[in-house]
């Protein structure tokens, strides 16, 4: 996604060695670069991360309001994605190049986890057709070197992780009405389930082959991209083709079964992280690594 200028001789270089299974960083076309999660780095929020995936690094903030419910869904909450592509991070992120790209990871979050099997939204209704919890997450690319897809993914189900939801009571009010009472403790809250929340994996075509994790110089040189949402069990929520390439009917049930389990060793570090910094005692700097 990141303008990386790149001649033909250095593009045939890096296809070359994707066959023989070789990158330009060492890796082998299945292997993921090194990830940095830290959570709670924004004081001002219900929940937050920061993640340096490569050279893509980027900032998640979670804030919770008082809403009214989706008329369609009326003891459900709502969760709503925002996302702001710096022009630091990238110059092609000026102007239409930006919105565009925010418009696109927005829509894709948005529907992997619009389904009751990855945020059980019940959790989040309070007075059914009245009140609900609303969900804002804003993601904010500072750096971008490849990969962002995948890397909003994890910071999202991180901060997500890392939202505490105050505990209100609801109470019976005159004439049939019904009052909510917020709690005085700013710790009296409860964590969003993210046990089942996906994450995004895209498997790029390069070549005859296919790697996961491609960095900015590796999306120049790839056919066209499968981005799967994956749950921790391996479930897909949604399935998008990227690039205007096309790919072989064939590949593609070993890309989805590549990208299924790709994506539940990326859960199975992540959570493991997560358990960790939440057991962590305040006064210890909080880092973690995958």
């Amino acid at each position: 996604m990141a303008k990386v200028m790149l001649g033909e001789s250095e593009k045939w270089f890096i296809i070359h060695g994707i066959q023989d299974d070789m990158r330009n960083d060492g890796r082998s076309c299945e292997d993921y670069r090194h990830i940095e999660v830290e959570t709670g780095v924004v004081s001002n929020t219900h929940g937050s991360s920061r993640l340096r995936l490569g050279s893509s690094e980027l900032l998640v903030g979670v804030k919770v309001e008082l809403g009214s419910p989706d008329p369609k869904a009326p003891t459900e909450g709502l969760i709503h994605f925002h996302v702001d592509c710096s022009p630091n991070a990238d110059p092609s992120f000026q102007g239409r190049g930006g919105e565009d790209l925010s418009a696109n990871i927005s829509c894709i979050l948005t529907r992997i986890y619009c389904n009751k099997s990855s945020i059980d939204l019940n959790t989040l209704g309070i007075i059914p057709h009245k009140q609900c919890w609303v969900v804002h997450v804003d993601v904010l690319i500072l750096e971008c070197g490849g990969n962002l897809l995948d890397a909003v993914s994890v910071a999202v189900k991180a901060a997500l992780h890392n939202t505490g939801v105050p505990n209100i009571q609801v109470t019976d009010g005159d004439e049939g009405t019904q009052e909510i009472s917020l709690p005085d403790d700013p710790n009296d809250v409860k964590f969003i389930n993210t046990i089942n929340a996906p994450v995004l994996v895209t498997i790029s075509k390069v070549g005859s082959r296919h790697v996961v994790d491609a960095s900015a110089e590796e999306e120049l040189c790839c056919n066209a991209s499968l981005v799967m949402g994956v749950t921790k069990r391996g479930r897909t929520t949604g399935m998008r083709k990227m690039g205007g390439g096309s790919l072989d009917p064939e590949s593609i049930p070993e890309m989805i079964g590549t990208g299924k389990n790709i994506g539940r060793q990326l859960h199975i570090s992540l959570d493991k992280l997560l358990k960790t910094e939440q057991g962590m005692a305040e006064d210890i700097e909080k880092a973690g690594y995958l």
